[in-house]
Protein backbone atom coordinates (compact mmCIF):
# COMPACT_ATOMS: atom_id res chain seq x y z
CA UNK A 1 0.00 0.00 0.00
CA UNK A 2 1.62 3.73 -0.97
CA UNK A 3 0.56 6.54 1.22
CA UNK A 4 2.06 9.60 0.49
CA UNK A 5 0.72 13.52 0.91
CA UNK A 6 -0.67 14.49 -2.90
CA UNK A 7 -0.71 18.35 -2.79
CA UNK A 8 -1.95 18.20 -6.68
CA UNK A 9 -5.23 16.79 -5.50
CA UNK A 10 -7.55 20.35 -6.17
CA UNK A 11 -10.93 20.44 -6.11
CA UNK A 12 -12.56 23.05 -8.36
CA UNK A 13 -12.78 26.22 -6.63
CA UNK A 14 -14.18 29.55 -7.35
CA UNK A 15 -11.72 30.79 -9.76
CA UNK A 16 -12.87 28.53 -12.69
CA UNK A 17 -14.61 29.75 -15.76
CA UNK A 18 -18.47 29.06 -15.70
CA UNK A 19 -17.96 27.58 -19.17
CA UNK A 20 -16.29 24.68 -17.08
CA UNK A 21 -19.05 24.00 -14.85
CA UNK A 22 -22.09 23.44 -17.52
CA UNK A 23 -20.04 22.86 -20.77
CA UNK A 24 -23.05 22.23 -23.51
CA UNK A 25 -25.40 19.70 -24.63
CA UNK A 26 -24.03 16.12 -23.90
CA UNK A 27 -22.62 17.25 -20.35
CA UNK A 28 -23.18 14.05 -18.20
CA UNK A 29 -24.02 13.97 -14.61
CA UNK A 30 -25.13 11.50 -11.80
CA UNK A 31 -27.91 12.10 -10.71
CA UNK A 32 -30.49 15.18 -10.59
CA UNK A 33 -28.85 16.56 -7.22
CA UNK A 34 -25.67 16.48 -8.97
CA UNK A 35 -27.10 19.13 -11.66
CA UNK A 36 -28.74 20.86 -9.86
CA UNK A 37 -25.58 21.84 -7.61
CA UNK A 38 -23.74 22.65 -11.25
CA UNK A 39 -26.43 24.81 -12.17
CA UNK A 40 -26.45 26.87 -9.31
CA UNK A 41 -22.77 27.11 -9.31
CA UNK A 42 -23.16 28.22 -13.03
CA UNK A 43 -26.16 30.77 -12.76
CA UNK A 44 -24.33 32.21 -9.58
CA UNK A 45 -21.00 33.03 -11.52
CA UNK A 46 -22.92 33.97 -15.00
CA UNK A 47 -25.46 36.29 -12.53
CA UNK A 48 -28.71 34.97 -13.69
CA UNK A 49 -31.72 33.37 -11.63
CA UNK A 50 -33.91 30.90 -13.32
CA UNK A 51 -36.92 28.44 -12.56
CA UNK A 52 -37.59 25.00 -12.57
CA UNK A 53 -40.42 24.43 -15.28
CA UNK A 54 -39.47 20.55 -14.54
CA UNK A 55 -37.69 19.11 -11.24
CA UNK A 56 -38.06 15.53 -10.90
CA UNK A 57 -35.99 12.69 -10.68
CA UNK A 58 -35.04 11.47 -14.30
CA UNK A 59 -35.94 14.95 -15.94
CA UNK A 60 -35.12 18.61 -15.21
CA UNK A 61 -36.15 21.57 -17.51
CA UNK A 62 -35.05 25.13 -16.27
CA UNK A 63 -35.70 28.81 -18.15
CA UNK A 64 -34.80 31.87 -17.43
CA UNK A 65 -36.80 33.82 -14.70
CA UNK A 66 -37.18 36.93 -17.25
CA UNK A 67 -40.13 36.69 -19.49
CA UNK A 68 -39.61 36.09 -22.94
CA UNK A 69 -36.15 35.39 -22.39
CA UNK A 70 -34.67 32.34 -24.48
CA UNK A 71 -32.77 31.03 -21.80
CA UNK A 72 -33.53 27.49 -21.22
CA UNK A 73 -31.74 23.87 -20.27
CA UNK A 74 -33.35 20.67 -20.30
CA UNK A 75 -31.61 17.24 -18.89
CA UNK A 76 -33.38 13.95 -18.41
CA UNK A 77 -32.17 10.15 -17.97
CA UNK A 78 -29.84 8.63 -21.22
CA UNK A 79 -31.93 6.02 -23.02
CA UNK A 80 -28.43 3.93 -22.91
CA UNK A 81 -27.09 4.58 -19.66
CA UNK A 82 -27.63 5.56 -16.28
CA UNK A 83 -26.72 9.61 -16.26
CA UNK A 84 -28.79 12.43 -16.48
CA UNK A 85 -27.59 14.40 -19.97
CA UNK A 86 -28.13 17.34 -20.92
CA UNK A 87 -30.44 17.33 -24.23
CA UNK A 88 -31.41 21.11 -24.79
CA UNK A 89 -29.59 24.41 -23.85
CA UNK A 90 -30.32 27.30 -25.64
CA UNK A 91 -27.48 29.63 -23.66
CA UNK A 92 -28.53 33.17 -24.91
CA UNK A 93 -29.95 35.77 -22.93
CA UNK A 94 -31.84 38.57 -24.37
CA UNK A 95 -32.87 40.07 -20.76
CA UNK A 96 -29.66 41.37 -19.89
CA UNK A 97 -28.62 38.75 -17.76
CA UNK A 98 -25.70 35.91 -17.79
CA UNK A 99 -23.11 38.41 -18.06
CA UNK A 100 -21.37 38.38 -14.58
CA UNK A 101 -23.91 41.30 -13.36
CA UNK A 102 -25.87 41.97 -10.18
CA UNK A 103 -28.58 39.11 -10.43
CA UNK A 104 -28.10 36.13 -9.06
CA UNK A 105 -30.50 32.92 -7.93
CA UNK A 106 -31.05 32.67 -4.04
CA UNK A 107 -28.74 30.97 -1.96
CA UNK A 108 -29.26 28.19 -0.99
CA UNK A 109 -27.77 26.86 2.87
CA UNK A 110 -26.02 23.99 0.75
CA UNK A 111 -24.19 26.39 -1.83
CA UNK A 112 -23.00 28.20 1.24
CA UNK A 113 -21.84 25.43 2.83
CA UNK A 114 -20.00 24.20 -0.11
CA UNK A 115 -18.53 27.57 -0.97
CA UNK A 116 -17.11 28.02 3.16
CA UNK A 117 -15.93 24.17 3.37
CA UNK A 118 -13.36 25.04 0.22
CA UNK A 119 -12.56 28.54 2.30
CA UNK A 120 -11.72 26.80 5.10
CA UNK A 121 -9.95 24.00 3.07
CA UNK A 122 -7.30 26.68 2.57
CA UNK A 123 -7.64 28.38 5.42
CA UNK A 124 -8.26 26.58 8.01
CA UNK A 125 -8.49 29.96 10.60
CA UNK A 126 -10.89 31.94 7.87
CA UNK A 127 -13.04 34.03 9.98
CA UNK A 128 -16.97 34.80 9.83
CA UNK A 129 -16.23 38.59 8.93
CA UNK A 130 -13.83 36.92 6.19
CA UNK A 131 -16.11 34.55 4.94
CA UNK A 132 -18.82 37.72 4.61
CA UNK A 133 -16.54 39.84 2.87
CA UNK A 134 -15.41 37.44 0.63
CA UNK A 135 -19.24 36.10 -0.24
CA UNK A 136 -19.63 39.50 -1.23
CA UNK A 137 -17.29 40.84 -3.13
CA UNK A 138 -17.31 37.52 -5.12
CA UNK A 139 -20.46 36.65 -5.85
CA UNK A 140 -22.57 39.98 -5.13
CA UNK A 141 -24.66 38.61 -2.05
CA UNK A 142 -25.76 40.32 1.15
CA UNK A 143 -25.22 37.78 3.72
CA UNK A 144 -26.47 38.24 7.28
CA UNK A 145 -23.60 37.12 9.78
CA UNK A 146 -25.60 34.80 11.17
CA UNK A 147 -26.09 32.80 7.91
CA UNK A 148 -22.46 32.67 7.10
CA UNK A 149 -21.78 31.52 11.03
CA UNK A 150 -24.13 28.44 10.88
CA UNK A 151 -22.97 27.86 7.41
CA UNK A 152 -19.59 27.76 8.72
CA UNK A 153 -19.98 25.32 11.32
CA UNK A 154 -21.81 22.81 9.38
CA UNK A 155 -18.94 23.15 6.90
CA UNK A 156 -16.60 22.48 9.92
CA UNK A 157 -18.67 19.48 10.56
CA UNK A 158 -18.25 18.05 7.18
CA UNK A 159 -14.76 18.79 6.69
CA UNK A 160 -14.12 17.07 10.31
CA UNK A 161 -16.43 13.96 8.97
CA UNK A 162 -14.31 14.04 5.76
CA UNK A 163 -11.05 14.29 7.68
CA UNK A 164 -12.23 11.56 10.21
CA UNK A 165 -12.58 9.05 7.52
CA UNK A 166 -9.32 9.94 5.06
CA UNK A 167 -6.85 10.26 8.71
CA UNK A 168 -8.16 7.36 10.84
CA UNK A 169 -10.47 4.84 9.22
CA UNK A 170 -9.09 4.31 5.38
CA UNK A 171 -5.53 3.72 6.57
CA UNK A 172 -6.92 0.92 9.11
CA UNK A 173 -9.52 -0.19 6.51
CA UNK A 174 -6.34 -0.50 3.91
CA UNK A 175 -4.27 -2.37 6.19
CA UNK A 176 -6.97 -5.08 6.16
CA UNK A 177 -7.47 -4.91 2.84
CA UNK A 178 -4.00 -5.95 1.93
CA UNK A 179 -3.88 -8.39 5.11
CA UNK A 180 -6.86 -10.50 3.74
CA UNK A 181 -6.38 -10.31 0.44
CA UNK A 182 -2.56 -10.31 -0.22
CA UNK A 183 -1.24 -9.47 -3.26
CA UNK A 184 -3.65 -6.48 -4.01
CA UNK A 185 -3.08 -3.26 -4.61
CA UNK A 186 -4.18 -0.11 -2.29
CA UNK A 187 -3.01 3.39 -2.90
CA UNK A 188 -4.15 6.09 -0.31
CA UNK A 189 -3.01 10.02 -1.06
CA UNK A 190 -3.99 12.32 1.49
CA UNK A 191 -3.18 15.93 1.62
CA UNK A 192 -2.99 18.64 4.37
CA UNK A 193 -6.33 20.74 3.10
CA UNK A 194 -8.89 16.95 4.16
CA UNK A 195 -8.70 15.89 0.35
CA UNK A 196 -8.30 12.15 -0.37
CA UNK A 197 -7.67 9.40 -2.94
CA UNK A 198 -8.03 6.02 -2.73
CA UNK A 199 -7.52 3.16 -5.58
CA UNK A 200 -8.45 -0.64 -4.68
CA UNK A 201 -7.84 -3.64 -6.69
CA UNK A 202 -8.04 -7.02 -5.28
CA UNK A 203 -5.12 -9.62 -6.10
CA UNK A 204 -8.13 -11.91 -7.84
CA UNK A 205 -9.26 -9.12 -10.48
CA UNK A 206 -5.39 -8.78 -11.09
CA UNK A 207 -4.37 -12.14 -11.82
CA UNK A 208 -7.95 -12.73 -13.58
CA UNK A 209 -7.48 -9.95 -15.58
CA UNK A 210 -3.89 -10.94 -16.78
CA UNK A 211 -4.39 -14.59 -17.43
CA UNK A 212 -8.31 -14.76 -18.60
CA UNK A 213 -9.25 -11.25 -19.66
CA UNK A 214 -8.94 -9.87 -23.31
CA UNK A 215 -5.79 -6.63 -23.09
CA UNK A 216 -9.33 -4.79 -23.10
CA UNK A 217 -10.29 -2.12 -20.95
CA UNK A 218 -13.22 -0.03 -20.28
CA UNK A 219 -12.89 3.36 -18.64
CA UNK A 220 -15.67 5.43 -17.10
CA UNK A 221 -17.52 6.90 -13.98
CA UNK A 222 -20.28 5.00 -11.44
CA UNK A 223 -22.92 6.78 -10.92
CA UNK A 224 -24.15 7.38 -7.77
CA UNK A 225 -27.46 8.27 -6.74
CA UNK A 226 -26.87 10.66 -3.63
CA UNK A 227 -22.93 11.09 -2.66
CA UNK A 228 -22.16 14.35 -4.73
CA UNK A 229 -19.14 14.94 -2.66
CA UNK A 230 -16.47 11.85 -4.15
CA UNK A 231 -16.83 10.47 -7.63
CA UNK A 232 -16.21 7.05 -8.28
CA UNK A 233 -13.80 5.65 -11.21
CA UNK A 234 -13.67 2.94 -12.40
CA UNK A 235 -11.43 0.50 -14.94
CA UNK A 236 -13.24 -2.97 -16.11
CA UNK A 237 -12.49 -6.03 -18.55
CA UNK A 238 -14.73 -8.96 -20.33
CA UNK A 239 -14.51 -12.05 -19.71
CA UNK A 240 -14.76 -14.79 -22.69
CA UNK A 241 -17.90 -15.15 -22.46
CA UNK A 242 -18.44 -10.70 -22.46
CA UNK A 243 -19.11 -10.59 -19.10
CA UNK A 244 -18.57 -7.53 -17.53
CA UNK A 245 -15.02 -8.18 -15.19
CA UNK A 246 -14.27 -5.41 -12.65
CA UNK A 247 -10.16 -4.75 -12.29
CA UNK A 248 -9.86 -1.51 -10.01
CA UNK A 249 -11.73 1.43 -8.68
CA UNK A 250 -10.99 4.74 -6.81
CA UNK A 251 -12.67 7.58 -4.42
CA UNK A 252 -11.92 10.70 -5.92
CA UNK A 253 -12.74 14.25 -4.96
CA UNK A 254 -13.78 15.51 -8.72
CA UNK A 255 -13.44 13.85 -11.86
CA UNK A 256 -11.41 16.22 -13.71
CA UNK A 257 -7.78 15.46 -15.73
CA UNK A 258 -5.42 15.46 -13.26
CA UNK A 259 -7.83 12.40 -11.29
CA UNK A 260 -7.68 10.67 -13.94
CA UNK A 261 -4.02 10.91 -14.44
CA UNK A 262 -3.55 9.66 -11.10
CA UNK A 263 -5.88 6.67 -11.36
CA UNK A 264 -4.48 5.53 -14.06
CA UNK A 265 -0.78 5.56 -12.72
CA UNK A 266 -2.38 3.64 -10.01
CA UNK A 267 -4.07 1.01 -12.89
CA UNK A 268 -0.47 1.11 -14.59
CA UNK A 269 1.49 0.00 -11.53
CA UNK A 270 -1.56 -2.59 -10.55
CA UNK A 271 -1.93 -4.49 -14.19
CA UNK A 272 1.68 -3.83 -15.70
CA UNK A 273 2.31 -3.17 -19.35
CA UNK A 274 3.43 -7.09 -20.37
CA UNK A 275 0.63 -6.70 -22.93
CA UNK A 276 -0.45 -4.04 -25.35
CA UNK A 277 -4.17 -2.64 -24.06
CA UNK A 278 -6.86 -1.36 -25.92
CA UNK A 279 -8.66 1.19 -23.92
CA UNK A 280 -12.26 2.85 -24.60
CA UNK A 281 -13.80 5.47 -22.85
CA UNK A 282 -15.69 8.59 -23.30
CA UNK A 283 -12.66 10.56 -23.90
CA UNK A 284 -14.05 13.60 -22.05
CA UNK A 285 -12.51 14.73 -18.65
CA UNK A 286 -9.03 14.69 -20.22
CA UNK A 287 -8.79 11.03 -20.90
CA UNK A 288 -8.09 11.93 -24.65
CA UNK A 289 -4.70 12.97 -22.77
CA UNK A 290 -4.74 10.84 -20.41
CA UNK A 291 -4.19 7.67 -21.46
CA UNK A 292 -1.81 8.25 -24.36
CA UNK A 293 0.22 10.27 -21.28
CA UNK A 294 0.37 6.94 -18.75
CA UNK A 295 -0.06 4.20 -21.29
CA UNK A 296 2.35 5.05 -23.76
CA UNK A 297 2.13 2.31 -26.29
CA UNK A 298 -1.52 1.36 -25.89
CA UNK A 299 -4.48 1.86 -28.12
CA UNK A 300 -7.45 4.43 -27.08
CA UNK A 301 -10.70 4.25 -28.79
CA UNK A 302 -13.52 6.55 -28.12
CA UNK A 303 -17.08 5.19 -27.21
CA UNK A 304 -19.42 5.29 -30.14
CA UNK A 305 -22.44 5.74 -28.55
CA UNK A 306 -21.13 8.93 -26.87
CA UNK A 307 -19.60 9.96 -30.76
CA UNK A 308 -23.46 9.53 -31.58
CA UNK A 309 -24.75 11.72 -28.97
CA UNK A 310 -21.94 14.55 -29.80
CA UNK A 311 -23.08 14.85 -33.41
CA UNK A 312 -26.63 14.35 -32.71
CA UNK A 313 -26.06 17.71 -30.70
CA UNK A 314 -24.17 19.02 -33.48
CA UNK A 315 -26.46 18.56 -35.71
CA UNK A 316 -29.49 20.24 -33.85
CA UNK A 317 -27.39 23.43 -34.29
CA UNK A 318 -28.54 23.28 -38.09
CA UNK A 319 -31.75 23.78 -40.62
CA UNK A 320 -31.95 19.98 -41.23
CA UNK A 321 -35.30 18.40 -40.93
CA UNK A 322 -35.55 15.16 -38.45
CA UNK A 323 -35.13 12.75 -41.62
CA UNK A 324 -32.05 14.37 -43.03
CA UNK A 325 -30.13 14.43 -39.88
CA UNK A 326 -31.57 10.76 -39.14
CA UNK A 327 -29.98 9.71 -41.92
CA UNK A 328 -26.52 11.93 -41.29
CA UNK A 329 -26.28 9.93 -38.13
CA UNK A 330 -27.18 6.59 -40.05
CA UNK A 331 -24.11 7.27 -42.28
CA UNK A 332 -21.92 8.15 -39.56
CA UNK A 333 -22.77 4.96 -37.56
CA UNK A 334 -22.14 2.86 -40.75
CA UNK A 335 -18.56 4.91 -41.27
CA UNK A 336 -17.86 3.35 -37.61
CA UNK A 337 -18.77 -0.21 -38.11
CA UNK A 338 -17.50 -0.88 -41.34
CA UNK A 339 -13.79 -2.76 -41.85
CA UNK A 340 -13.24 -1.15 -44.98
CA UNK A 341 -11.44 2.48 -45.24
CA UNK A 342 -12.82 2.72 -48.97
CA UNK A 343 -16.27 2.24 -47.76
CA UNK A 344 -15.61 4.70 -44.66
CA UNK A 345 -14.64 7.56 -46.61
CA UNK A 346 -17.60 6.92 -48.72
CA UNK A 347 -20.12 7.14 -46.04
CA UNK A 348 -18.03 10.52 -45.01
CA UNK A 349 -18.76 11.52 -48.59
CA UNK A 350 -22.40 10.90 -48.84
CA UNK A 351 -22.57 13.35 -45.38
CA UNK A 352 -20.31 15.76 -47.09
CA UNK A 353 -22.79 15.49 -49.83
CA UNK A 354 -25.68 16.81 -47.43
CA UNK A 355 -23.62 19.23 -45.29
CA UNK A 356 -20.27 20.11 -45.50
CA UNK A 357 -19.73 21.29 -42.24
CA UNK A 358 -20.52 18.24 -40.45
CA UNK A 359 -18.49 15.90 -42.81
CA UNK A 360 -15.93 18.21 -41.77
CA UNK A 361 -17.01 17.18 -38.16
CA UNK A 362 -16.72 13.99 -38.42
CA UNK A 363 -13.20 14.17 -39.84
CA UNK A 364 -12.01 16.11 -36.78
CA UNK A 365 -13.36 14.08 -33.94
CA UNK A 366 -10.36 12.00 -34.56
CA UNK A 367 -11.80 8.98 -36.52
CA UNK A 368 -8.71 6.78 -36.56
CA UNK A 369 -9.77 5.82 -32.40
CA UNK A 370 -13.35 4.70 -33.01
CA UNK A 371 -13.19 3.34 -37.06
CA UNK A 372 -13.41 0.20 -36.82
CA UNK A 373 -11.43 0.64 -40.50
CA UNK A 374 -8.90 3.05 -39.00
CA UNK A 375 -8.10 1.70 -35.43
CA UNK A 376 -5.49 -0.04 -35.20
CA UNK A 377 -6.00 -1.37 -31.40
CA UNK A 378 -7.59 -4.79 -30.59
CA UNK A 379 -11.52 -4.02 -29.71
CA UNK A 380 -13.10 -7.38 -30.08
CA UNK A 381 -16.35 -5.95 -31.64
CA UNK A 382 -17.00 -3.78 -28.20
CA UNK A 383 -17.22 -0.24 -29.07
CA UNK A 384 -18.88 1.91 -25.75
CA UNK A 385 -17.30 1.90 -22.75
CA UNK A 386 -20.71 2.05 -21.02
CA UNK A 387 -20.07 -1.42 -19.80
CA UNK A 388 -19.16 0.03 -16.51
CA UNK A 389 -22.27 1.67 -15.58
CA UNK A 390 -23.62 -1.25 -14.29
CA UNK A 391 -21.22 -1.27 -11.75
CA UNK A 392 -24.06 1.39 -10.42
CA UNK A 393 -26.18 -1.02 -8.57
CA UNK A 394 -23.63 -2.60 -6.79
CA UNK A 395 -23.35 0.21 -3.93
CA UNK A 396 -26.78 0.70 -2.02
CA UNK A 397 -27.64 4.40 -1.93
CA UNK A 398 -27.45 3.61 1.91
CA UNK A 399 -23.42 2.88 1.48
CA UNK A 400 -23.01 5.97 -0.66
CA UNK A 401 -21.32 8.01 2.26
CA UNK A 402 -19.11 6.36 3.65
CA UNK A 403 -15.74 5.18 1.23
CA UNK A 404 -15.69 2.24 3.39
CA UNK A 405 -18.74 0.93 2.92
CA UNK A 406 -18.84 1.92 -0.80
CA UNK A 407 -15.41 -0.39 -1.36
CA UNK A 408 -17.21 -3.02 0.97
CA UNK A 409 -20.00 -3.12 -1.08
CA UNK A 410 -18.29 -3.53 -4.36
CA UNK A 411 -15.84 -6.41 -2.41
CA UNK A 412 -18.80 -7.93 -2.00
CA UNK A 413 -20.11 -7.75 -5.58
CA UNK A 414 -16.80 -9.35 -6.78
CA UNK A 415 -16.79 -11.85 -4.72
CA UNK A 416 -20.87 -12.88 -5.45
CA UNK A 417 -19.47 -12.85 -9.11
CA UNK A 418 -16.68 -14.72 -8.85
CA UNK A 419 -18.68 -17.54 -7.30
CA UNK A 420 -21.46 -17.48 -9.86
CA UNK A 421 -19.60 -17.50 -12.38
CA UNK A 422 -17.04 -20.23 -11.37
CA UNK A 423 -20.09 -22.42 -10.49
CA UNK A 424 -21.65 -21.73 -14.05
CA UNK A 425 -18.31 -22.80 -15.92
CA UNK A 426 -17.88 -25.91 -14.16
CA UNK A 427 -20.91 -27.28 -15.93
CA UNK A 428 -19.36 -26.17 -19.24
CA UNK A 429 -18.67 -29.33 -21.63
CA UNK A 430 -17.81 -27.62 -24.73
CA UNK A 431 -14.44 -26.13 -26.30
CA UNK A 432 -15.49 -21.97 -26.20
CA UNK A 433 -17.94 -20.04 -23.58
CA UNK A 434 -21.68 -20.46 -24.26
CA UNK A 435 -22.05 -17.02 -26.04
CA UNK A 436 -18.73 -17.43 -28.54
CA UNK A 437 -20.06 -21.40 -29.34
CA UNK A 438 -23.59 -19.57 -30.30
CA UNK A 439 -22.38 -16.86 -32.02
CA UNK A 440 -19.72 -19.61 -33.86
CA UNK A 441 -22.86 -22.08 -34.81
CA UNK A 442 -24.34 -18.63 -36.97
CA UNK A 443 -20.93 -18.78 -38.79
CA UNK A 444 -20.68 -22.62 -39.79
CA UNK A 445 -24.51 -22.58 -40.57
CA UNK A 446 -23.71 -20.22 -43.76
CA UNK A 447 -20.17 -21.43 -44.15
CA UNK A 448 -21.34 -24.57 -46.32
CA UNK A 449 -22.52 -22.74 -49.23
CA UNK A 450 -18.91 -20.82 -50.05
CA UNK A 451 -16.55 -22.57 -52.81
CA UNK A 452 -12.89 -22.27 -51.67
CA UNK A 453 -9.54 -22.16 -53.85
CA UNK A 454 -6.11 -22.75 -52.82
CA UNK A 455 -3.29 -19.98 -53.86
CA UNK A 456 -0.50 -21.31 -51.56
CA UNK A 457 -0.09 -23.27 -48.35
CA UNK A 458 -1.97 -20.46 -46.08
CA UNK A 459 -4.00 -18.63 -48.60
CA UNK A 460 -7.19 -19.22 -50.25
CA UNK A 461 -9.52 -17.58 -52.21
CA UNK A 462 -13.09 -18.05 -50.88
CA UNK A 463 -15.93 -17.39 -53.44
CA UNK A 464 -19.84 -16.42 -52.35
CA UNK A 465 -21.70 -13.06 -53.16
CA UNK A 466 -18.27 -11.51 -52.47
CA UNK A 467 -15.15 -13.23 -53.40
CA UNK A 468 -12.76 -12.64 -50.17
CA UNK A 469 -9.06 -14.16 -49.65
CA UNK A 470 -7.68 -15.41 -46.37
CA UNK A 471 -4.30 -15.92 -45.17
CA UNK A 472 -4.83 -18.87 -42.49
CA UNK A 473 -1.14 -18.30 -41.15
CA UNK A 474 -2.03 -14.64 -39.80
CA UNK A 475 -5.29 -15.31 -39.13
CA UNK A 476 -6.66 -12.43 -41.59
CA UNK A 477 -9.73 -12.33 -44.10
CA UNK A 478 -9.82 -9.35 -46.37
CA UNK A 479 -13.33 -8.72 -44.95
CA UNK A 480 -12.11 -7.68 -41.62
CA UNK A 481 -13.94 -9.64 -39.27
CA UNK A 482 -11.63 -12.39 -38.40
CA UNK A 483 -8.52 -10.33 -36.95
CA UNK A 484 -11.23 -7.40 -35.18
CA UNK A 485 -13.60 -10.27 -33.73
CA UNK A 486 -11.05 -13.19 -32.50
CA UNK A 487 -12.99 -15.42 -34.06
CA UNK A 488 -13.42 -17.11 -37.40
CA UNK A 489 -15.39 -15.14 -39.98
CA UNK A 490 -17.97 -17.53 -42.44
CA UNK A 491 -15.01 -17.48 -45.03
CA UNK A 492 -12.25 -19.03 -42.37
CA UNK A 493 -14.96 -21.00 -41.80
CA UNK A 494 -15.01 -22.03 -45.17
CA UNK A 495 -11.23 -22.50 -45.34
CA UNK A 496 -10.69 -24.76 -42.08
CA UNK A 497 -13.75 -26.87 -42.94
CA UNK A 498 -11.75 -27.47 -46.32
CA UNK A 499 -8.99 -28.35 -44.76
CA UNK A 500 -10.76 -30.67 -42.53
CA UNK A 501 -8.85 -28.74 -39.04
CA UNK A 502 -10.51 -27.96 -35.93
CA UNK A 503 -12.45 -24.67 -35.79
CA UNK A 504 -11.60 -24.30 -32.31
CA UNK A 505 -7.40 -24.13 -33.06
CA UNK A 506 -8.22 -20.80 -34.79
CA UNK A 507 -9.73 -18.80 -32.06
CA UNK A 508 -8.74 -16.62 -29.92
CA UNK A 509 -7.52 -18.60 -26.73
CA UNK A 510 -9.65 -15.63 -24.73
CA UNK A 511 -12.77 -17.50 -25.61
CA UNK A 512 -12.01 -20.45 -24.56
CA UNK A 513 -13.33 -22.43 -21.36
CA UNK A 514 -10.29 -22.69 -19.93
CA UNK A 515 -9.35 -19.16 -19.84
CA UNK A 516 -12.61 -18.05 -18.45
CA UNK A 517 -11.89 -20.50 -15.32
CA UNK A 518 -8.99 -19.25 -14.89
CA UNK A 519 -10.09 -15.78 -14.82
CA UNK A 520 -12.37 -16.91 -11.84
CA UNK A 521 -10.09 -19.09 -10.11
CA UNK A 522 -9.08 -16.82 -7.62
CA UNK A 523 -11.54 -15.15 -4.95
CA UNK A 524 -11.35 -11.96 -2.80
CA UNK A 525 -12.04 -12.53 0.91
CA UNK A 526 -14.25 -11.38 3.55
CA UNK A 527 -11.83 -7.84 5.46
CA UNK A 528 -12.94 -8.61 9.04
CA UNK A 529 -14.37 -6.03 11.23
CA UNK A 530 -15.67 -3.55 8.45
CA UNK A 531 -18.80 -3.02 10.48
CA UNK A 532 -16.62 -1.92 13.82
CA UNK A 533 -14.54 0.35 11.41
CA UNK A 534 -17.53 2.24 9.40
CA UNK A 535 -19.81 2.01 12.58
CA UNK A 536 -17.04 4.18 14.40
CA UNK A 537 -16.89 6.51 11.69
CA UNK A 538 -17.95 9.78 13.57
CA UNK A 539 -18.43 8.62 16.47
CA UNK A 540 -15.01 10.60 18.17
CA UNK A 541 -15.39 13.41 15.96
CA UNK A 542 -15.37 16.94 18.28
CA UNK A 543 -17.88 19.92 17.72
CA UNK A 544 -16.11 22.64 15.97
CA UNK A 545 -15.37 25.00 18.73
CA UNK A 546 -16.91 28.00 17.27
CA UNK A 547 -18.29 30.89 19.39
CA UNK A 548 -22.07 31.90 18.97
CA UNK A 549 -22.55 34.90 17.24
CA UNK A 550 -24.14 37.63 19.78
CA UNK A 551 -27.76 38.26 19.64
CA UNK A 552 -27.75 34.62 17.45
CA UNK A 553 -29.92 31.58 17.98
CA UNK A 554 -31.71 33.11 21.05
CA UNK A 555 -35.23 31.37 21.60
CA UNK A 556 -37.98 32.18 23.70
CA UNK A 557 -38.45 29.71 27.08
CA UNK A 558 -41.06 27.97 27.50
CA UNK A 559 -42.38 29.22 30.88
CA UNK A 560 -44.55 25.88 31.12
CA UNK A 561 -41.96 23.77 31.37
CA UNK A 562 -40.09 25.72 34.37
CA UNK A 563 -38.37 28.67 33.11
CA UNK A 564 -37.94 31.60 34.88
CA UNK A 565 -41.41 33.44 35.58
CA UNK A 566 -43.71 35.13 37.61
CA UNK A 567 -43.55 33.82 41.43
CA UNK A 568 -46.37 34.50 44.28
CA UNK A 569 -44.92 35.74 47.39
CA UNK A 570 -48.20 35.41 48.61
CA UNK A 571 -49.52 31.82 47.86
CA UNK A 572 -45.80 30.82 46.64
CA UNK A 573 -47.59 29.75 43.02
CA UNK A 574 -45.97 30.31 39.63
CA UNK A 575 -47.37 32.20 37.04
CA UNK A 576 -48.51 35.42 38.74
CA UNK A 577 -47.66 37.98 41.34
CA UNK A 578 -48.89 39.42 44.64
CA UNK A 579 -50.90 42.06 42.79
CA UNK A 580 -53.01 39.84 41.05
CA UNK A 581 -52.64 37.07 43.13
CA UNK A 582 -56.59 35.13 43.67
CA UNK A 583 -55.69 32.42 45.85
CA UNK A 584 -58.06 33.18 49.63
CA UNK A 585 -55.53 32.66 52.54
Amino acid sequence: MATAAADSIILPGSSISPESIITGVGQEFDNVKDLRAKLFQYAMRKGFAYKFVKSELTRVTVKCIVENCPWRLHASKSSYKQKIVIKILNNEHTCGCGGGGDVQPKATKKWLVDIIKDKLRDSPLYKTKEILKDVSEEYGINLKYYQVWRGKTDAQKELLNLHEEAYNQLPIFCEKILESNPGSVVTLATSADLKFRIFVSFHASLHGFEYGCRPLVFLDRIPLKENTHLKLLAAASVDGDDGIFPIAFAAVEAEIPESWVWFLEQLKFAIGTSRTITFISDRENGLDVAVPKVFEDSFHSFCLLHLVEDFKAELNKGPWSQGVKDAMVEELERAAQTYHAEEFYSRVECVKNISEEAAAWIMASKPEHWSSALFKGSRYDHCSSDAVESFSTWIPVDREMSVVLMIDAMRCKITEAIDTRRQSSAKWEDALTPSMELRLHKEKARAGKLGVLRSSENVFEVRGSTINVINTGTWECTCGRWQVSGLPCVHAIAVINHLGRSIYDYCSQYFRVESYRVAYSESVYPIPDVEKISSSFGANIPTPRSRRPRGVLKQARDRSQGGRGHHCSRCKGSGHNKATCKALL
